[in-house]
């Protein structure tokens, strides 16, 4: 779940903040969305479903200022060990995603989780 300071404020239409992280070594990325259930963001939503990402977790939420939340995660598998991303499908993947969420307006930073936020 994304940490939220307040719905008041979206990045996008339907999307209050996007996070693009992978657990260490950091070579398969996934997506995880803190979104509004009342105005979802169809096209960003529909994008990652044509890249290939699942939705793999989803839960409804009431923030503490009282704005609705639905928490999303995307995974997309690989094809190296265990579903796994190869380095050029990394590269691919990251590209697309950050086309994906450029196109709304939203500049996307991957990062690689800290063990103990990974494994939490």
């Amino acid at each position: 779940m994304l940490f939220l300071k307040s719905t008041s404020v979206t990045k996008a239409p339907g999307i209050y903040d996007v996070d693009v992280a992978a657990k260490p070594p950091g070579k398969t990325f996934g997506v995880f969305l803190a979104t509004d259930p009342d105005n979802p963001p169809r096209s960003v939503l529909a994008g990652l479903v044509e890249l290939g990402f699942k939705n793999t977790h989803q839960q409804s939420y009431v923030h503490k200022d009282k704005g609705k939340v639905l928490d999303l995660h995307f995974q997309k598998d690989g094809t190296d060990l265990f579903n796994g991303w190869k380095a050029d499908e990394c590269s691919a993947n990251l590209a697309a995603i950050e086309s994906l969420f450029g196109n709304v307006g939203v500049t996307v930073t991957p990062r690689v989780m800290s063990l103990a936020e990974a494994y939490a």
